[in-house]
């Protein structure tokens, strides 16, 4: 059985072993040194101020996390943040990270955002078609933005609406204060 939970900086050395690989032997993150355990525990301790960071796990054992994240630093992209989501590669097409994604999208739109985006690294056909089929819809494509692994990079951005826009938004709650509240509904 997965449970899906909050992560804890607990969790900081497996999700560090799930990104490792991904980070050492792919295209897919544009960072070339892995983050070790207790940087991604930082991390996540950070990020659960204002934003959720979820946890699959499998026998207790972490198989995949997704969080989000700041969009842009500007006041007024508030309303949008960026999500992301990794697996361990025995749980890839299980529908681990269908379920983990919906979870933090619902988080996302209890906390007040209005739209979430998601930048993929090219070519990457299995996670454009996971996130077409959630309802991100493609907006463009950074030519050329990064070099990793001997040669230039492209990264499309995706955009999935999280809530209709108002002429006068409440600013997002941070996540911190959603779980201080009584939790996500």
């Amino acid at each position: 059985m997965i449970d899906i939970r909050i992560a804890t900086a607990k969790d900081g050395p497996a999700v560090a072993d799930i990104y490792r690989p991904l980070v050492l032997d792919t295209t897919i993150s544009f960072e070339t040194d892995p983050p070790d355990g207790d940087q991604m525990a930082q991390r996540i301790s950070s990020t659960l101020e204002t934003h959720p960071w979820l946890i699959a796990a499998e026998a207790g054992a972490v198989i995949a996390y997704a969080n989000a994240s700041a969009h842009r630093s500007r006041a007024a992209y508030q309303w949008s943040c960026d999500v992301t989501i990794y697996t361990a590669n025995h749980v890839r097409r299980s529908g681990v990270a269908r379920a983990l994604y919906a979870r933090l999208l619902v988080l996302l739109e209890q906390q007040g955002f209005v739209s979430a985006f998601a930048g993929i690294a090219l070519p990457n056909d299995p996670s454009i078609g996971f996130h077409e089929a959630l309802g991100f819809e493609h907006l463009g494509t950074y030519r050329e933005v990064g070099y990793k692994l001997g040669g230039w990079r492209d990264v499309g951005w995706w955009r999935r609406p999280l809530a209709a826009p108002t002429s006068h938004p409440d600013p997002p709650l941070a996540f911190a204060d959603l779980l201080e509240r009584g939790g996500p509904a």
